[in-house]
């Protein structure tokens, strides 16, 4: 099976790897010393799983010399979706399935615009991966996953094999019944973790040791709820609450990867996480002063540092 991982960094370089080591023909599109690195050396993942090198690596920062795929898996930040989303036709045979592994809730709408909604299959990653140095990817833990379905809730036979693709390849795979909800239990997770370690600068161990930033975490989560059961997305009545319990089974030392954009000066998903919470809340006439909080106090750092 052909894959094309569509942003190489945290997420697409593990998954990919994971492909790539299982023996599928996978192409990693990436730019920067992180292609110049896996050009020359493989792709390399550190992980508490088992560490895996893939040499001689496939790998461009032009999807047009890879051609055509069977699977276009789609990581990119969430500030490039768009350019990201018009340079990937050369990716697209007739057949081709993209399913995008992004953090927010609308790159799959902007997506579509680009590829057609026939094309795309909802998915999320559950990862603590970055980009430790160029060409190595750094899996903190070992929780490591991929949910995905056909929006609709449909089976079908490009979901069944992509699940059998990525679950003979080590990566733990579930087929949701409701992947928009799927979608948005991460958001509201993910809104929280990255408005808190990214404001505290701090992992999530201390957040939700500290009453005080424990329940700057709560409300956070809870204003991201509040705009999706408004939105019309099925959330549990208890899905603040569970979230949380969530955070309290991660890693001491887990952040977001926005902190970690952070530390290395690098622009930001604010508006995308917090920042489209705000938004929401805005259309919806439901107050949202956590996250706007958060919007304010990184605003003049979300462009990252000028190179």
């Amino acid at each position: 099976m052909k894959f094309a991982m569509m942003g190489s960094g945290g997420v697409g370089g593990y998954f990919g790897g994971r492909l790539a080591a299982a023996g599928h023909d996978v192409a990693f599109i990436a730019r920067g010393p992180h292609l110049d690195a896996i050009k020359s050396g493989g792709l390399h993942i550190e992980s508490g799983l088992g560490d895996i090198r893939i040499h001689p690596a496939t790998a461009s920062a032009d999807p047009a010399s890879v051609g055509a795929v069977d699977y276009v898996v789609f990581a990119v930040k969430l500030w490039d979706t768009e350019t990201a989303g018009a340079a990937m036709s050369p990716l697209m045979g007739p057949e081709t399935t993209v399913v995008s592994l992004q953090n927010g809730v609308e790159c799959d709408d902007k997506l579509a615009r680009f590829i057609g909604r026939e094309r795309l299959i909802g998915g999320i990653a559950q990862i603590a991966a970055s980009i430790a140095r160029p060409g190595v990817i750094h899996h903190l833990g070992t929780m490591q996953g991929i949910k995905i379905g056909e929006y609709g809730g449909a089976s079908s036979a490009r979901l069944s094999a992509l699940a059998d693709a990525l679950d003979g390849a080590g990566v733990d795979t579930e087929i949701s019944g409701d992947v928009e909800r799927t979608i948005w239990e991460k958001f509201v997770f993910l809104v929280g973790l990255s408005a808190t370690t990214t404001l505290m600068r701090t992992t999530i161990g201390p957040i939700r040791e500290d009453a005080k930033k424990r329940a700057f975490l709560y409300d956070a989560i809870a204003e991201a709820v509040a705009v999706g059961r408004a939105r019309g997305v099925k959330l549990a009545a208890d899905a603040a609450e569970e979230r949380l319990a969530f955070a309290d089974g991660l890693p001491f030392d887990m952040t977001s990867s926005m902190h970690h954009d952070l530390d290395r000066g690098n622009r930001l998903e604010l508006d995308w996480l917090s920042g489209a919470v705000v938004r929401f809340g805005s259309e919806l006439s439901i107050p949202t002063p956590r996250n706007q909080a958060v919007c304010s106090a990184l605003k003049s750092l979300a462009a990252g540092k000028a190179e």
